[in-house]
């Protein structure tokens, strides 16, 4: 896949998610952040589904969608997509403009829908602000596509196995948010469509106007000096022009 093709398929991944995310948020905003069909049956399985085990599982996934451990993980996809110091120090920087950028607006709109969080009495774990979308799932779900983005740019084959279980990573930190209590399933929805959204984003615009050699590290082949020119016939240097 050319780079064209990869930046179309970015930004029509992420138009597709944005407009599913503005779909949800309006349904949300339309309910005046009542539950959703979903949610209250998912979330009262959950409660009747939680063993001592299973709920300090969860709580030490949820931890990983927060505080240092996604920056952490975003320095080390730049290292890993990054093909020279430089690069990959820039590659860190791109990827933390990234998530940091996508927190900031994800904070917006929380404050923006104000859509409140399950009752506190079913929670399983501590949170804090508004509910819609979930900070942790969104979050995670950059922090994992910045992740796969990188392992795919630097193992485009035999690198599936490690993809996969890195999505899953972003998907369990979600799903754990709905676990314990302190979100809705559509909470975690709207942190997948908004990060996906997002990334789309970020990633057309990288593809779009980064160098080729950004990445790949390959520098571009100097021009021929007499490229764009006949190759002159040796037998006819110092011939004179007939008369």
């Amino acid at each position: 896949m050319n780079r064209r093709d990869a930046a179309d398929l970015a930004g029509t991944v992420g138009l597709g998610a944005w407009v599913a995310f503005g779909v949800l948020t309006t349904v949300v905003i339309g309910q005046n952040g009542a539950q959703l069909w979903p949610d209250d049956g998912i979330l009262r399985w959950s409660l009747g589904h939680r063993p001592d085990v299973a709920e300090a599982l969860a709580r030490g996934v949820t931890d990983t969608g927060s505080g240092a451990v996604p920056y952490v993980l975003t320095v080390l996809a730049g290292m890993v997509a990054g093909r020279t110091a430089r690069r990959r120090m820039w590659a860190a920087a791109l990827g933390l403009a990234c998530l940091g950028t996508g927190q900031a607006l994800r904070y917006g709109v929380m404050e923006a829908v104000q859509r409140p969080r399950p009752a506190r009495a079913d929670w399983a774990a501590s949170a804090g602000g508004w509910a819609f979308p979930s900070g942790h799932t969104t979050t995670a779900a950059l922090t994992a596509g910045l992740l796969i983005v990188a392992v795919s740019l630097r193992a485009p084959r035999g690198a599936t196995p490690l993809r996969v279980v890195i999505g899953c990573w972003g998907v369990l930190v979600g799903l754990s948010r709905v676990y314990l209590g302190v979100h809705w399933f559509t909470d975690v929805i709207g942190g997948w469509l908004f990060a996906t959204g997002w990334l789309g984003v970020c990633l057309y615009a990288m593809t779009r106007w980064l160098p080729a050699s950004f990445v790949s590290g390959t520098p571009r082949a100097p021009e021929s000096p007499t490229e764009g020119h006949a190759p002159q016939d040796p037998g006819r240097r110092g011939r004179s022009r007939p008369a």
